[in-house]
This record gives C-alpha cells, structure tokens and sequence, in this order.
C-alpha cells in the first residue's frame, strides 16, 4: 500500500533548521493496521501530512500504491489523495456552516458522483455509524462523540483505500473513545487500511502493529501476536 525509504522532512526558517523527520523507513500492507506512537514534537503528525499527500519531504522516498509521488505534479497529487485516502483529525475539522449530511457528502461531491449516488452512499455510511438521526443538524447541535462519528463517516463515504487518523480520540471522553475505535477497526476488518497516530496505549493496542518513533527516527516496531 504505501513505502517510504530513508524519508527525511526538514523544516527552514530564516535562522533555524529542525530536522521533524531522519531516515524514516516503514512500509504498510493493505488492510492493515499501524499505529504510530511517541512523544510530542518526535515527527508523528508530520509523517502523517506526508503519507496523506499534504506535505512533501525534504528528501528520500514515497511510495503510494506503487507511484513514487515526489514524481507527480500537484494536480496528480490531488486527485490520487481525493479518490484513495481518508483523513480522521483529534479537532473533527467539521464545517460549521454545513449539516452533518452536507459534511459527509462533501468528498463525493469533490469526486463528481450524481445526486442520486451521493444520497444513498451518504445515508448508508450515516447508518452504519448511528448518525443519521442527526443528519440535518450543525457540528455545534452535537456532543464530541457524535463530531467525531461524523468525521469517521464523511472519511469513509468515498470508500478510500487508506484512512489516516491523527489521534482520533484526543478530544473525547473514555466511552465516546472507545466507540470510535471500534468504528475504526470495524472500518479495518472490512478491508480499509489504516495508519493511525495516537498517545493512547489502549488505542494503539487495537492495530496490527506499533511504531514508535523517537526525535524523527523510527526507534523499535511492536507486532502483536
């Protein structure tokens, strides 16, 4: 599914250099499960932005469903992110001027689908993650628990290949965070691959397997059992 070889990610200012990320080498098979841990400021998140096509390295390689992308013109890029991959955020990153069914439909408007297509995908996946109850409220008209349901659905609506979650229950209560990984993993077990970032031990536990990062380098690697 996606490849990176000896990835480095620099970020220059005027008068300061940092290195976020230093050689990094990981390769995720399809359908699987990777969380990425360790402490804040180790590159975690910036990782994330480049496997999700929204930042480009400094140097070394990115392989995404066999196309190294430092060889695509942004446009490429665009289209290749829109069509296979899904984005989970800790802040739900929810239009408030849209309803959650206008939330969710987005990426298939984005991806041209007719009216008639987009009603049934939107209502389908608003089922699946018990929301559509809801569906023609305001993100601000529901608790953190129902955002966060929401972004998973408007994440999954176009059926990407790939989901990148960014510490997708930084911002909820235990209960509501234990909901959503398992709207997570269900999401896993029906194929999707995932990379998720989390602080979360107990989140972490539910993928396949865990890197652990460290100053933006790739320290130990956890496969469970």
């Amino acid at each position: 599914m996606l490849r990176t070889a000896d990835l480095v990610k620099v970020f220059r200012t005027q008068e300061v250099e940092t290195t976020a990320l230093n050689n990094v080498s990981i390769t995720v098979a399809e359908g699987e499960f990777v969380a990425i841990m360790g402490p804040s400021g180790c590159g975690k998140s910036t990782l994330l932005n480049i496997l999700g096509l929204l930042d480009n390295p400094t140097g070394g390689e990115f392989h995404f469903m066999g196309t190294e992308i430092s060889k695509l013109k942004e446009k490429q890029r665009t289209n290749l992110r829109k069509g296979n991959i899904g984005f989970v955020f800790q802040s739900f990153n929810l239009i408030d001027e849209l309803t959650v069914y206008e939330n969710v439909e987005l990426p298939l408007l984005y991806l041209g689908k007719s009216a008639t297509d987009r009603k049934k995908m939107v209502m389908d996946v608003l089922e699946r993650m018990n929301i559509a109850h809801r569906r023609n409220h305001f993100p601000q008209q529901l608790s953190g628990g129902q955002q966060q349901r929401v972004a998973i659905a408007r994440a999954v609506v176009s059926k990407p290949k790939l989901i990148l979650a960014d510490e997708p229950t930084g911002n909820l209560d235990s209960t509501n965070g234990e909901e959503v990984m398992s709207l997570l993993t269900e999401q896993n077990q029906q194929g999707t691959t995932i990379v998720m970032v989390t602080h979360s031990p107990s989140d972490a536990e539910k993928a396949h397997r865990i890197v652990h990062l460290f100053d933006g380098q790739v320290v130990t690697e956890n496969i469970k059992k």
